[in-house]
């Protein structure tokens, strides 16, 4: 039986956070979009909504009072471009493309 690999990844934001997908943040993906497929389907669409869906359910293991507007607060000094290709590289890291 192979044993998954948790993603963990170090961004500077208001102070360094850590992305950490593991069982619990795909959980709250499933929340939000019915499956992990889903999940990964809207976030290779590259729409920020679905972005910010993404690092809200990598980041709130943090802070589970943490909204998924709290989320975009933080990257609103982040230029958009930059932040697709940060969700580029979360996608590679979390589902290991």
């Amino acid at each position: 039986m192979a044993v998954s690999q948790v993603t963990d990844v170090v961004v500077q934001l208001d102070k360094p956070r850590r992305f950490v997908f593991d069982l619990n943040a795909f959980i709250e993906l499933e929340d939000v979009y019915g499956s992990k497929d889903e999940a990964v389907k809207a976030l290779k669409t590259g729409k920020l909504k679905h972005v910010r869906a993404w690092f809200w359910a990598g980041l709130v293991h943090e802070d589970r009072s943490l909204t998924v507007e709290d989320v975009g607060r933080l990257f609103s000094n982040t230029d958009p471009d930059t932040i697709v290709q940060m969700a580029d590289e979360i996608l590679k890291a979390a589902t290991s493309e």
